[in-house]
């Protein structure tokens, strides 16, 4: 009789005809699935490999359940890692293994989530910014941002997109004040900083005082040099309007002098401004580096389950089967087949077997896990304070 190994393509894709673990079970299968179906009584019109092809694509539907509930767990995890490659005559997409591996979490999501705040800030985050001037002109107030701001070459900050990408500018900062020096707040000549005074001249006579500040004083005092640019000296100052930078006072000659401007583009979201090769990698489920179970490691309610779902399957196959054939003829009479039954009642198995799965599976993800032991944990804790102390080992007080 031939058996699986020794079966030239016994099953369509082959993901498993090398796994000896799925050989063994393929080969008994066939036995049990016939048995069910009563081929005792009545021959069962199923061949070899129908049965096995069941067997493979009950064991396909395992493998990618359990993997969409293992990504459902992990997937924070693994986005912007490698990917699986492009599927080739291997049984798995490489690079494979990684389903059967217990990955570290990390906080490289949540990273990224708050990239984007510095962004926004002017204070960091994944996006280049960039400085230019334009050059003032003699009795000018008006320049046009997007024509007249250059960088050090002379050529056009805006017209140095990548084409296809042009976006509008986003303006971080102007330096446009009059320059005031900032020895005012910190110099060594000054009472401010006492600190900074007192202790480069070490002196022991009972009359030196030391005068210790905290350094947010000095990042506040700075914050107050800068206030003091933009504001109080309000006669430096400038207005935005669409295109438009309009800036006072008039300049009253033509030096020539430059305003600056730090600028930064629309951020793109698949073009940061520095190579990061995560773009390319894991950005859904679809291309999470899982690949098939191993059929030979799936554990025994894993094979039980497989085994059913063939058996679903089988009795579906089978029902299609008799349903080309409604009636057969027999000496005196005809026999009514009962394949639309059949069909009905695999694709009920099936879907009550795939449920089943997926409502296991739900309560065994990794945040389930972690609240049902934080559960037991508070449960324990309030089990052990209605436990008595037995005496000489408690210490009364009053």
């Amino acid at each position: 009789m031939a058996t699986f190994k020794s079966t030239t393509s016994p099953t369509p894709f082959g993901f498993f005809d090398e796994d000896q673990g799925f050989q063994t079970e393929a080969n008994n299968l066939v036995t049990f699935v016939k048995r069910k179906l009563g081929d005792d009584i009545l021959s069962v019109e199923l061949t070899k490999k129908q049965i096995w092809a069941c067997l493979e694509e009950a064991t396909l539907e395992y493998s990618a359940i359990v993997n969409m509930h293992e990504a459902e767990s992990t997937l924070m995890n693994l986005l912007g890692f490698a990917t699986g490659s492009e599927m080739s005559g291997s049984f798995n997409i490489g690079p494979h293994g990684k389903e059967t591996m217990l990955q570290r979490f990390n906080y490289d999501f949540a990273v990224r989530e708050a990239s984007a705040f510095s962004t926004e800030a002017f204070v960091g985050g994944d996006y280049n910014q960039v400085s230019g001037s334009i050059t003032l002109t003699q009795n000018k107030q008006d320049y046009d941002i997007y024509t007249d701001l250059k960088d050090e070459d002379g050529a056009v900050i805006f017209d140095s997109q990548s084409a296809g990408s042009t976006t509008k500018m986003r303006i971080a900062e102007v330096f446009h004040y009059s320059p005031q020096a900032a020895y005012r707040f910190f110099d060594t000549s000054s009472a401010i900083n006492y600190m900074a005074n007192e202790f480069p001249f070490e002196s022991f006579t009972p009359e030196t005082v030391f005068y210790i500040l905290p350094v947010f004083e000095d990042v506040l005092r700075a914050g107050q040099m800068d206030l003091s640019n933009r504001v109080r000296r309000s006669n430096y100052s400038y207005k935005i309007i669409g295109t438009k930078i309009r800036i006072y006072p008039t300049p009253t000659q033509d030096d020539p002098k430059k305003l600056w401007i730090r600028i930064m583009m629309s951020p793109d979201p698949f073009n940061p401004a520095y190579t990061d090769d995560s773009i390319y990698g894991v950005s859904n489920v679809s291309n999470v580096p899982f690949g098939n179970l191993t059929f030979r490691n799936i554990n025994s309610m894993g094979r039980q389950w497989i085994r059913q779902y063939t058996t679903a399957l089988s009795k579906e196959l089978l029902g299609y089967v008799r349903n080309k054939f409604t009636t057969v003829p027999i000496p005196g009479g005809d026999v009514q087949l009962n394949g639309g039954d059949l069909v009905t009642q695999g694709q009920t198995e099936k879907e009550a077997l795939k449920t089943q799965l997926r409502e296991q599976l739900d309560k065994l993800t990794y945040s389930s896990l972690i609240t049902g032991a934080a559960d037991e944990a508070e449960a324990l804790n309030r089990l052990l304070r209605l436990i008595p102390m037995p005496n000489g080992l408690t210490i009364y007080t009053g």
